[in-house]
């Protein structure tokens, strides 16, 4: 919003520079975006009167003009070619210097002698406008210099609002802003009613209460539109980015700027039977003030009548009902719409006008009749005519509530850090507008002013004081508090150092969006219905993951397309799965390994990953620290090889699947080798063994050797679990040391070797008890999976 450093100190005058308030506006939260004079710097122009004008005689476009400068009359040659007698312009005598150091001296022009220059708006630095010569008032005093009569000595300030922040989008909100920062008062214009001199009316009829619940409008007849807008107006809404139209724009103009509130003139005559306020039609169609016609959707809220649209309420009026030349009756518009309908409205249709700005970002719903009436008296004042009675249309019961809030000295105190004292809390909050009343213990009542949509609760208050206070003057603190060292529960295996088990095995660890494509989930997790997205960012991130493992290899597929041949990836997150009681949440770790085993060197051979080095680094990590009893199992899972996946269990329960990436998969996936993946349950292999001291024997270990033949389909897990149970308690290890098949083994048999360490804490065992040991041993395994010794 721009607007006149003049302008504000006619509201609120506090004894600072420009570059003071500047500075207090952006420490209040209103960043200034830029400060620039409203002219050029320029000296020795004064108004002067065109007398008399005739064509040069050595130059069609330029005219030899008689001006008065005061006490003398003086011959100029100009070129405007709106340049006429008895004009009133800006005048550089001779000796004047213009912006950009530009002097203006006695010269002859095709022959005939100029002393001076009758200058444009450009030529001043006002505007760009350069098409002729500025034109001021008939009562402009001759003369005088030009600088003090337009008073140029003033500032345009551009401040940037943030969205919250729309009661500044005014003279009004931005002057309380300055009061209460420099501890001035306000000198609020002085609103009175105007008494109606005729009893006609406009009916208003609210179709749509939720998107409008305030609508005023007034009847005003007979004003003269050719009637010029004062300079004063003029001015200030240039200085604001604004030009001149006509008296009742300009005012509807001046008033959005001086108080907040957008307003619009229609012309009487092209109104039939009454306003309606209501949603448009689909395929409704309405010509706008700027020419162009737009077809309307049914979110559109219309101010329309009897025969149709008048108006895009909010944002900008139809062009046959607007005001013009010929109006001579006018029905004056001020209403409250709700910031929901109008946002985002003009965008769609590619505007942005000054009252949608204000609007979608909320207007004070108390403030249309007071705009009504002030804008009704300046039009009178400058316009004559004769007034009707305000009329309004309100649904009470649809307008913003007022609000209360109850503000606690104690979190003040909190919040800020130092305790602020009661007549400095209740003087900001007074000079923002508020009515603040005195509360039991220590605490107030805040009355919200109806144009703070932003304020809802006690925070907001608290910061409020400090803004206005000022960040830079709030005290320094030191924050206390007492720390307590955090737990780090044994009984749990801390997820960081599963983290560093992986990095330190050649594993990075990734971090992927919790959301990935349907078709990917589908072909991962067929039998599982993902979450959708009720909006996603995009096509491929449309529903919930229920599985780690497709972005993982997505991620390897991205790795590949980058010449990037090996590849070893993990990452820790939650899945999301559909269950009876709604959505379940699951913490899972998974990883995937691809291409060669080590990495590129002179020294190794080159050799491919495959499902044992996956299942190492698996059950290196299943080993930290973990309580459980844990079993690997065949297994099947539709992401993997149905030949080559492993189920693992822990305390008897599923925790998870390692094995080879399907072949389909592979190949839609687009993979010229196998993957190898894993996914876990993370709080199910995170139980973490509890430390505990067991003296070392000092007694010898007794090792035996047991080669075993059995059948293929027998797993060394199932013979180890046996061996374990029958060996008792002085088994302190158990290794599988080799596995054969082939020339001396039957077909469809294999022998496993399985190495046994004994060792009694207390004593030598001694050979009785080790053989009894193993021949218990021996015949279990003998009952149960018919095993022999190999010979």
């Amino acid at each position: 919003m721009k607007f006149s450093e003049q302008w504000l100190r006619e509201w609120v005058n506090p004894k600072a520079t420009t570059e003071e308030i500047v500075s207090t506006i952006t420490m209040a939260g209103l960043e200034v975006d830029e400060v620039e004079p409203v002219a050029g710097d320029f000296k020795g122009i004064v108004v002067g009167e065109i007398l008399s004008t005739e064509p040069h005689p050595n130059a069609d476009k330029l005219k030899v003009c008689q001006v008065a400068a005061g006490n003398e009359t003086l011959q100029v040659v100009c070129g405007a070619p709106n340049a006429t007698a008895g004009m009133k312009v800006p005048f550089a005598l001779v000796g004047a210097v213009l912006p950009e150091n530009f002097k203006i001296k006695k010269a002859k022009l095709r022959g005939v002698e100029s002393f001076g220059m009758l200058c444009s708006e450009a030529e001043l630095g006002i505007s760009e406008n350069h098409d002729g010569l500025m034109a001021l008032p008939a009562d402009a005093p001759v003369g005088e210099d030009i600088r003090q009569y337009l008073q140029l000595d003033d500032h345009i300030i551009d401040v940037d609002l943030t969205p919250n922040r729309a009661d500044c989008l005014s003279i009004a909100g931005v002057a309380r802003e300055v009061g209460v920062s420099f501890d001035e008062p306000v000198n609020s214009v002085e609103i009175k009613p105007v008494p109606p001199q005729i009893d006609e009316k406009f009916a208003i009829e609210i179709q749509a209460p939720d998107d409008c619940p305030r609508y005023i409008g007034r009847v005003i007849k007979d004003v003269d539109l050719s009637q010029p807008t004062p300079l004063w107006l003029k001015e200030k809404l240039r200085r604001s980015g604004i030009r001149s139209i006509d008296p009742v724009v300009d005012v509807t103009n001046y008033v959005m700027l001086e108080l907040g509130q957008p307003m619009h003139g229609f012309d009487l005559a092209e109104l039939h039977g009454q306003i309606i306020v209501r949603k448009a039609k689909a395929e409704e169609k309405l010509k706008l003030l700027d020419g162009q016609e737009i077809t309307l959707q049914d979110d559109i809220l219309l101010i329309a009548d009897e025969k149709g649209p008048l108006a895009m309420a909010g944002i900008m009026g139809g062009e046959h009902s607007g005001v013009s030349e010929k109006t001579k009756d006018i029905f004056l518009e001020s209403a409250f719409f709700n910031p929901i309908t109008i946002a985002g409205k003009a965008r769609r249709y590619g505007m942005h006008t000054d009252s949608s700005h204000r609007f979608e970002r909320g207007v004070d719903y108390e403030l249309p009749r007071l705009a009504a009436e002030r804008a009704t008296a300046l039009i009178l004042a400058i316009c004559g005519g004769q007034p009707g009675p305000l009329t309004e249309a309100v649904a009470q019961e649809k307008l913003p509530p007022r609000r209360q809030v109850k503000l606690r000295e104690a979190i003040i105190e909190r919040l800020l850090g130092f305790g602020m004292a009661k007549e400095k809390v209740e003087t900001i909050l007074s000079g923002l507008g508020m009515q603040v009343a005195a509360a039991e213990e220590n605490s107030w009542i805040v009355d919200v002013p109806s144009y703070r949509f932003d304020i809802e609760r006690e925070e907001d208050l608290i910061e409020e004081l400090a803004r206005v206070f000022g960040y830079n003057q709030l005290p320094t603190t030191t924050p206390q508090s007492q720390q307590v060292m955090a737990q780090i529960p044994e009984t749990k295996t801390p997820l960081n150092q599963q983290r560093k088990l992986l990095t330190t095995l050649g594993y990075q660890e990734v971090i992927n969006y919790s959301f990935i494509a349907s078709e990917l989930q589908q072909l991962f997790s067929p039998d599982l219905k993902p979450q959708p997205l009720a909006n996603p960012i995009s096509a491929d991130m449309a529903v919930m993951r229920t599985s780690l493992l497709p972005s993982l290899l997505s991620n390897v597929q991205y790795n590949l397309n980058r010449q990037q041949p090996r590849v070893r990836l993990f990452e820790t997150g939650q899945v999301f799965i559909e269950a009876g009681n709604g959505l379940t949440q699951e913490q899972k770790i998974a990883g995937v390994v691809y291409g060669s085993l080590f990495p590129e060197s002179w020294h190794s051979q080159k050799q491919s990953v495959d499902f044992y080095d996956l299942k190492g680094d698996v059950e290196a990590l299943l080993a930290l620290g973990n309580e459980a009893e844990v079993e690997i199992k065949p297994g099947k899972h539709t992401a993997m090889h149905p030949g080559q996946t492993a189920a693992v269990y822990c305390n008897g329960k599923l925790a998870g699947h390692l094995g080879t990436l399907h072949p389909e998969l592979q190949a839609k996936l687009d993979l010229p080798n196998a993957a190898y993946l894993f996914e876990l349950d993370l709080k199910a292999i995170s139980v973490g063994k509890v430390t505990s001291f067991v003296p070392l024997s000092k007694f010898p270990e007794v090792r035996r050797d047991l080669a075993f033949i059995v059948n293929r389909a027998v797993l060394a897990q199932e013979l180890k679990s046996v061996i374990a149970e029958k060996a008792g308690e002085w088994l302190k290890s158990l290794t599988l040391f080799d596995l054969y098949e082939g020339k001396g083994i039957e077909p469809g048999q294999k022998s496993v070797a399985l190495g046994l360490t004994l060792q009694h804490p207390s004593r030598t065992l001694n050979d009785e008890e080790v053989n009894s040991i193993i021949d218990q041993v021996v015949t279990e395994l003998e009952q149960k999976f018919q095993a022999s010794l190999r010979k």
